[in-house]
């Protein structure tokens, strides 16, 4: 069941979403509380997975990332919350998110490469995340402008995980399909 914030939790997360480097000494401050009730309510926050605190980058400044949305059809509707879940856990999906429309799943891809790597991921890696099938059909809008679009960049973009192959093209960095 999800859970409601109340409205120092509201607060809190307002304040970290405007600066997450902000000390508790100065969230307490600025919200009128203890550092220990700030301390508490943060470290309660983390714990429940409500608040994770990361570092985003604005991707309209990094030419070397490119951006997409894949709309999903899924076979039997009713799966389209796991199937979702799977694509999720792939290292180039920032989210992927069951909706109502002409799509089942929408999914938020960030590829560090070029159009190659985005083919794979979404030709290749999507579908894969399903049974034989289960993907029915997808269609990929690649992002030419956006506007205050922040991420925290998945897996698959950490500079650490890009790999060049022989050639000296990036590898997509990917973890091995099953």
């Amino acid at each position: 069941m999800r859970e409601h914030l109340d409205q120092t939790d509201r607060r809190l997360v307002k304040l970290l979403s405007q600066d997450a480097q902000l000390g508790v000494n100065r969230l307490a401050e600025k919200m009128a509380v203890s550092v220990p009730t700030v301390r508490m309510r943060l470290r309660n926050l983390l714990d429940r997975n409500l608040l994770k605190i990361v570092g985003l980058l604005n991707l309209t400044e990094r030419p070397e990332l490119i951006s997409a949305i894949v709309g999903i059809n899924a076979q039997g509707r009713g799966r389209a919350r796991e199937l979702a879940q799977r694509i999720a856990e792939l290292p180039f999906v920032n989210s992927a998110s069951v909706v109502t429309g002409r799509f089942d799943i929408i999914v938020d891809v960030t590829v560090a490469g070029d159009v190659a790597d985005l083919y794979r991921v979404t030709s290749e890696l999507i579908p894969g995340a399903g049974e034989p099938g289960e993907v029915v059909r997808s269609e990929t809008f690649v992002v030419m402008a956006s506007c205050n679009k922040w991420v925290s960049l998945p897996e698959g973009c950490w500079s650490d995980e890009i790999k060049r192959d022989e050639t000296g093209r990036h590898e997509t960095g990917r973890k091995e399909m099953p």
